[in-house]
């Protein structure tokens, strides 16, 4: 079999595995209601903790004329059926609003031009936050920020990690490397919360999403990207193939999941606990011990392990370890297979920590590669050493920036890097030329 059939066979297997498992898993999900309907999710965003907020009234007049009215349920949604294409005035009753929640601009509380067109399920949005809140202490705020850093630095390091190492034994970087951050989250969000799914705990649920999106990752390596590098294709018409390739993983996604963002049925709701005078969540700390203990196994396989040294010594020098007898190809296959497992983790530790979201792992990608060059291309270590860096970055700038603008900090430190070491932290100099 030549390489152009082996490579034509691979891409159709590769399009079977990413549309089939989706729609497949995506039957149970809730369906689109019928005709034309205004809909929304109503959440208090108080920095990354996302929180429901439900028994508020939502009312939809047309011409002045009542069409309906509804109360957010126990995850913030609502959904109000309108007799047909039209503009229509949807109202938030602020007097509904639950004790320490409110809009976060207090003359938004009427969206008066929502368009609705034929069999359209419009989405309308109310940004709500904290209510005032006096007394809060600058320990207090600084304190809170940085757990939660820490707890966006770990999510980053997890899903860094394979970013980094498939970059260092296969040269590519990969853009679709953050769908499979998203694809892991939604796939647990099927074991855990979907109508129709076995509704397992979200740590039970996460095993085979995890396992999912690793199988996947090596399907990717054996029927899209081996070929590819068989026919010599070059790293930029790879890089073209990636972008691709997230596309279709992530529209896919939104067709299946829908666009509004869900939380899983564990740790949605949690009170603030106080430690060391540190206030915050439980599963902030929960996700950060995991991640720390995930870090250090993934430390020890790359030093103490001989698949783990092979791994290193391809990334080193591919040629070189070739020749010292190393199968280079069964490296790489385990590179892409541990890489997609450990974003699939990550994914299910950004869906606990804020909720399942279409593309929730391309706004992490941004984030994940300013930690890949930050700790040095290539290197795991690097990117777990950036990850807790970006992170604690990312989430202190909000005491000087506003929280919209946080994640062109990311960017921000990126282009430093570049510019004063461009190889990174724990990176070496290379030379060109």
């Amino acid at each position: 079999m030549g390489t152009a059939q082996r490579l034509r066979i691979g891409l159709v297997i590769l399009l079977g595995i990413t549309v089939v498992m989706p729609v497949l898993l995506g039957t149970p999900f809730r369906a689109r209601a019928e005709g034309e309907t205004i809909r929304g999710k109503l959440e208090k965003i108080d920095g990354e903790e996302r929180t429901p907020v439900a028994g508020v009234t939502i009312e939809v007049e047309l011409n002045m004329t009542p069409v309906g009215s509804a109360q957010s349920n126990a995850e913030g949604e609502w959904e109000i059926a309108v007799p047909g294409p039209d503009t229509y005035l949807v109202r938030l009753d602020v007097d509904t609003l639950p004790e320490g929640v409110a809009l976060t601009d207090p003359d938004k509380f009427e969206l008066p031009n929502v368009g609705v067109r034929e069999n359209q399920n419009k989405t309308a949005r109310f940004n709500l936050g904290p209510g005032l809140v006096s007394g809060v202490s600058t320990w207090t705020r600084v304190s809170s920020l940085f757990v939660v850093g820490l707890k966006l630095g770990a999510i980053i390091a997890l899903a860094s990690i394979g970013l980094s190492l498939i970059f260092g034994v296969t040269g590519l970087v990969n853009f679709a490397h953050g769908d499979l951050v998203t694809l892991g989250a939604v796939i647990a969000f099927w074991f855990n919360a979907a109508d129709g799914g076995p509704g397992w705990h979200i740590l039970l649920a996460a095993i085979p999403a995890i396992l999912l999106v690793a199988a996947f990752g090596g399907a990717q390596e054996q029927w899209l990207w081996r070929p590819l590098r068989e026919r010599g294709t070059g790293l930029v018409s790879m890089i073209v193939v990636s972008i691709g390739l997230s596309f279709v993983i992530r529209y896919l996604i939104l067709v299946v999941f829908s666009g509004l963002p869900r939380p899983y049925r564990d740790y949605a709701i949690q009170g603030d606990i106080q430690i060391l005078g540190i206030t915050t969540v439980p599963k902030n700390l929960a996700i950060i011990g995991f991640t720390a203990v995930v870090l250090l196994i993934v430390g020890l396989f790359l030093t103490r392990t001989r698949l783990g040294t092979a791994m290193r010594a391809v990334a080193d020098n591919t040629d070189l370890a070739e020749s010292s007898g190393i199968d280079v190809q069964r490296v790489i296959r385990v590179t892409w297979i541990v890489g997609a497992g450990l974003a699939g983790m990550g994914g299910v530790m950004f869906g606990i920590s804020e909720q399942v979201q279409w593309d929730m792992g391309f706004r992490l990608l941004l984030l994940s590669f300013a930690a890949v060059i930050l700790g040095g291309l290539g290197t795991a270590f690097g990117a777990m050493v950036g990850g807790f860096i970006v992170g604690v970055a990312v989430e202190m700038s909000t005491l000087w920036i506003p929280v919209e603008f946080k994640t062109a900090v990311a960017l921000g430190i990126l282009i430093a890097m570049l510019l004063v070491r461009p190889q990174g932290l724990l990176g070496v100099k290379e030379r060109i030329g």
